[in-house]
C-alpha cells in the first residue's frame, strides 16, 4: 500500500510539473525579457527626481510601474520615428544621423553589421529564414535542421564550381547561437516544414516534432520535401 501510495503521488508530482513547467519558464522567460529591456528604457526617465522613480530615496532599484512607464514611453518614442520617417524632414534627419553613427570608427563597424542584417531579415524580397532545410551535419550520414540565410554565393577569387547556400545551423536548445555552413545547392533537402515549427522542434530537443510528412521521406539532395 505504501508503494502505491508513492507511486499515485509521483504521478500526480509529474502531471502537475508537466502542467505547470511552461508556465513557469514562459513567465520567467518573459520577466527576464523584460529586466533585460528596462536596463536601457529606464534612463528615459532622466527628467524625472531619482527620489520619485527608485527605492531608498533615490539610491535602490527603479519602482516596477515606473519602469513599465518607461517601456511604453521607448514604445511611443519608436512609433514617432516610424511616422517621422514617412515624411521628407524626418528622412533627411535619419539619413544625417545614419551618415553620422557610419563615420564613426569603430561604432560605424557595429551599426552597419546590424543595419545590413536588420535589413536582410525585415525585407519582403530576402529568403532570409524563410526556407528550412536538412542538411549533413555534422559528419557524412547525420543529418542536421537548418534555416536559408542568403542564396547568394559568398565571393572569392576564383568563382566556385557550384552554386553555394549559406544556411544557419543553430544549436539546441539554444537557437541563438550556431554554424554558418556555406552547402551546394544540390547537397540540401528543402523542407515543408514552416519556421516557426523548424525552431519548436529545435527548442524542445525534438520532443515536439510536426507532422511526419513535412521531415520524412527523403529525397534526392536539392528536392523539395512535400
Amino acid at each position: 500500500m505504501k508503494r502505491s501510495f508513492l507511486s499515485r503521488q509521483r504521478a500526480n508530482f509529474l502531471a502537475g510539473l508537466a502542467l505547470v513547467l511552461p508556465a513557469a519558464i514562459s513567465i520567467g522567460a518573459l520577466i527576464w525579457i523584460f529586466g533585460t529591456v528596462a536596463i536601457f528604457t529606464d534612463t528615459l526617465l532622466f527628467f524625472l527626481p531619482r527620489e520619485l522613480t527608485h527605492r531608498d530615496h533615490g539610491q535602490g532599484a527603479m519602482y516596477g510601474y515606473w519602469s513599465l512607464a518607461a517601456f511604453f514611453l521607448a514604445i511611443c518614442l519608436i512609433c514617432a520615428v516610424g511616422v517621422s520617417a514617412r515624411n521628407y524632414l524626418g528622412k533627411r534627419m535619419i539619413e544625417w544621423v545614419d551618415s553620422a553613427l557610419l563615420h564613426v570608427p569603430f561604432l560605424n563597424k557595429i551599426y552597419g553589421a546590424t543595419k545590413q542584417v536588420n535589413e536582410a531579415l525585415a525585407s519582403g524580397k530576402k529568403t532570409s529564414f524563410k526556407t528550412v532545410v536538412m542538411v549533413e551535419f555534422p559528419t557524412p550520414g547525420t543529418y542536421a535542421l537548418g534555416f536559408i540565410t542568403s542564396e547568394e554565393s559568398p565571393q572569392s577569387a576564383t568563382p566556385p564550381i557550384e552554386k553555394l547556400i549559406c544556411v544557419f545551423v543553430p544549436t539546441t536548445p539554444n537557437p541563438t547561437s550556431g554554424f554558418l555552413l556555406f552547402v551546394p545547392e544540390n547537397k540540401m533537402t528543402r523542407l515543408s516544414m514552416s519556421v516557426a515549427d523548424g525552431i519548436k522542434y529545435i527548442i524542445s530537443l525534438g520532443a515536439i516534432a510536426p507532422d511526419a510528412s513535412h521531415i520524412g521521406g527523403h529525397k534526392p539532395a536539392g528536392h523539395a520535401v512535400s
